[in-house]
């Protein structure tokens, strides 16, 4: 199969995630007079964030009390992602984009953060040429597990063929986003929220340790070389 479109998501996947978006969800919902622990917090990692929120309180995404939690949260993750330290690429990530490209697979990044928080993360890592295309889970339907992010980053890199896509996460609701979606290969990574024994369970096609095993899956020659994890 050759494939046309490589959707990654970013934090966990592509970028390094030192913590704080865990962080982010513990203190805005303190803030409103909800303590939570961090493990609670693991679970819905890579669904929309205001879907995560109603999930925290026990209730529906449209309760008057989601909106501002998910504001709070916002605001702190754009603080952290324009000014927090560890902010940078996973291994390999920067080499794979190249890697892709040279073999005329296209580049799309999708997340469960709003646009405002991608776009802050592309921009300090200086990405915005190094993808084809960026798709966030407010400018959809519904975010994940639901496929509308894949088909918009399909329509907006002229892909017409979903066995022509690569799905890349590190969440089980990646994996599912990736199945409702009927992509061609369904690939999970370790460098993210979940382990291995806790991905293997939701079928994923392969799970990888390293972003630099990818090329290998879809039969390609690496661009450069990255220390193996």
């Amino acid at each position: 199969m050759r494939y046309r479109l490589a959707v990654l998501d970013i934090a966990g996947t592509t970028v390094a995630d030192p913590g704080l978006v865990a962080r982010a969800f513990v203190e805005a919902m303190a803030a409103a007079g909800h303590a939570i622990d961090v493990e609670h917090v693991r679970p819905l990692m890579g669904y929309p964030k205001p879907q995560a929120i109603a999930r925290l309180l026990g209730t529906a995404v449209d309760d008057p009390h989601v909106a501002p939690i998910h504001a709070d949260f916002v605001a702190r993750m754009l603080e952290c992602y324009r000014h927090a330290p560890g902010i940078a690429p996973l291994p390999g990530a920067e080499v794979l984009f190249e890697t892709l490209r040279a073999h005329g697979i296209r580049i799309g990044l999708d997340t469960g953060f709003s646009r405002d928080i991608a776009e802050v993360i592309i921009e300090r890592l200086g990405w915005q040429d190094r993808i084809d295309a960026l798709v966030a889970s407010d400018e959809v339907p519904m975010g994940r597990p639901a496929p509308y992010m894949i088909h918009a980053l399909m329509q907006r890199t002229d892909v017409d063929d979903a066995a022509a896509v690569v799905k890349v996460g590190d969440t089980e609701v990646d994996i599912n986003e990736g199945r409702n979606a009927g992509v061609g290969l369904n690939i999970a990574v370790t460098t993210g929220a979940f382990t291995r024994s806790e991905l293997l369970p939701h079928g994923p096609d392969h799970i990888i340790d390293h972003l630099d095993r990818l090329p290998a899956l879809l039969g390609l020659a690496r661009s450069g070389t990255v220390a193996a994890a």
